[in-house]
């Protein structure tokens, strides 16, 4: 079997499975987002923490409710990493230092999960487990908990409530994560993973060296890393290492895990809106984009032009070469479409253009599908700025799902698009203009500068990938990247609970004869040019700089 037919049998496989549990795992989502009752280990986490599930919030509230929980994440976090010396199962290693432990607090709990340190050489058994592996829980919660809101904002009418949040909290992570977490690790154990509190080793090679294998709790740390769209690894080699994915099953199983709740969200929308035909259409962009983008880089990479790449049938410095090209380029696009930042190959090594795809794949806003949660409520603020643009073309008020676009609406979802493009530029023209990229590049020229873009996009957009190019741990990037995490998390949320009260507030406008049909393929189209015109206006001048430049050389 050619390696072409077998890449495009695996695509298809993937297809296959995430269209089988499209349904009843969205149907189940929504089913648990709307319950009445509260399971007895919920109740115990509410009085636990003084909750009252039944409460209603209006945004204030619930914004307060992450804010607050989030803040006390990184703090708890930090704490942890500056003490790991003391604490039980550390393995000798030192205390994180201030800025690297405030880097990976924020990195953690906004569920981006950038890592300027190897894992298995900084990290202890208690950090990896009770730190950094509970915020892989409770950080991707927090984001299905924003998207539930904003999804109540459409289904809602003449009321400000958008649900509790801490009820939301808790059943996204005790109904919905932990169960499908539990089913991945074990699945991964049994391909090969590790998954034990041993200590480290010390064994010598072939060549007579001596080589330190460290163990861990690394099958349950990868299932909800990427089932969490977390990213990050165990390992500094990420899920290149075979302790992580010892199989190309494994591999396969790990690029379903992150892919498989973003996808299967918008039918959770469209039956919390009472239209799941809605939710096709929101599933259909995402689709749309996603297929494109790994058509694109896998073409571009079997077409990498020199004589050694075509010899070789493609670009394979840097690749898994356990699985082939094909498999890195998925592997690729799927993380950068969404907010994982798990990765099986260095994008560093990918060609110009292909570096390119994966960069504008964050550029979107990771919508395609995006990360849990934030990938829904992000493609439905472009859905909002869509029916918009359709408004003005046609001079008539732009309505979604009964919902009136007034002036309020679109203000609030325009500041959301606007924050991360902010935050990725200027992030990453503060450290060119003052020598702080330059000096982190470890190339030259178009590709040195795509390395420093790449680090500020991954970081304003939550995705947590790295070119493995730069040399981020230093004092001025582990701060500035902290905050562009921080900044670029939690300030669409603002916004996104605003819209959500806003429209929640409003009373239902009837469809008419003149109301834009938003679950059918030409809103899809429409929804998909939107996304990439505005994307590609704002990010135009910075890829050509970088990317663009170094591929068209």
């Amino acid at each position: 079997m050619s390696s072409v037919l077998a890449d495009v049998l695996v695509v298809i496989a993937l297809i296959g499975a995430l269209a089988l549990v499209h349904r009843p795992l969205g149907d189940y989502m929504a089913a648990v987002f709307q319950s009445q009752k509260h399971l007895r280990v919920e109740r115990w986490i509410y009085r636990a923490v003084g909750a009252n599930p039944d409460a209603e919030m209006r945004w204030p509230a619930y914004l307060r409710g992450v804010l607050a929980f989030s803040a006390v994440g990184v703090l708890f976090l930090y704490v942890m990493q500056r003490v790991q010396d003391k604490l039980p199962l550390s393995l000798g290693f030192e205390p994180i230092t201030a800025d690297q432990a405030f880097n990976t607090a924020a990195s953690f709990v906004s569920n981006t999960n950038w890592q300027s340190y190897s894992g298995e050489a900084a990290m202890g058994h208690v950090t990896q487990t009770m730190g950094l592996a509970v915020q892989n829980f409770v950080s991707a919660a927090v984001g299905i908990a924003v998207a539930v809101a904003l999804v109540r904002g459409f289904a809602r009418s003449r009321t400000g409530d958008l649900g509790n949040f801490w009820a939301d909290l808790v059943r996204g992570t005790v109904r919905i994560l932990i169960p499908l977490s539990v089913v991945a690790a074990v699945l991964l154990i049994a391909c090969g993973a590790i998954q034990n509190f041993g200590d480290i080793h010390s064994v010598t090679t072939l060549t007579g060296d001596k080589q330190a294998i460290s163990p861990g709790a690394v099958a349950s740390q990868e299932a909800i890393k990427n089932l969490g769209t977390n990213g990050g690894g165990f390992f500094n080699a990420n899920s290149a290492h075979p302790f992580e994915s010892p199989n190309g099953f494994s591999n396969l199983l790990e690029i379903f895990l992150l892919l498989v709740i973003p996808f299967s969200l918008p039918r959770t929308f469209g039956k919390m809106v009472g239209n799941v035909r809605q939710g096709y259409a929101i599933v259909g962009a995402m689709a749309t984009i996603w297929f494109l983008a790994v058509i694109a880089v896998t073409w571009v990479e079997y077409a990498h032009p020199g004589t050694a790449s075509q010899l070789a049938g493609g670009a394979m410095e840097g690749k898994e070469t356990r699985f082939g090209e094909g498999n890195s380029a998925l592997f690729a696009v799927s993380t950068t479409m969404t907010s994982t930042g798990s990765v099986n190959s260095f994008h560093d090594s990918f060609s110009g253009l292909s570096g390119g795809v994966l960069l504008l794949g964050m550029m979107l806003g990771e919508i395609a599908p995006g990360g849990v949660g934030s990938g829904l409520y992000g493609m439905l603020i472009m859905a909002i700025i869509a029916v918009f643009i359709a408004g003005l073309m046609v001079g008539r008020t732009p309505e979604y799902l009964g919902k009136k676009i007034g002036s309020r609406e679109i203000k609030l979802a325009a500041c959301y698009i606007l924050i991360t493009p902010a935050l990725v530029l200027v992030g990453t023209a503060l450290a060119m203009a003052l020598g702080k990229g330059q000096s982190s590049m470890t190339n030259i020229g178009a590709h040195g500068f795509s390395e420093v873009l790449y680090a500020y996009t991954s970081a304003s957009n939550n995705n947590g990938s790295a070119f493995a190019g730069f040399a981020a741990n230093t004092e001025y990037h582990n701060t500035m990247l902290g905050l562009c995490m921080l900044f670029g998390r939690f300030l669409p949320m603002v916004f996104v609970l605003a819209l959500a009260g806003s429209l929640a507030e409003q009373t239902p406008v009837p469809a008419t004869a003149g109301t834009l049909r938003t679950e059918k393929p030409l809103f899809t189209g429409l929804l998909v040019g939107a996304i990439l015109i505005i994307t590609g206006l704002t990010f135009f001048p910075s890829l050509a700089l970088g990317p663009l430049a170094e591929g068209l050389e």
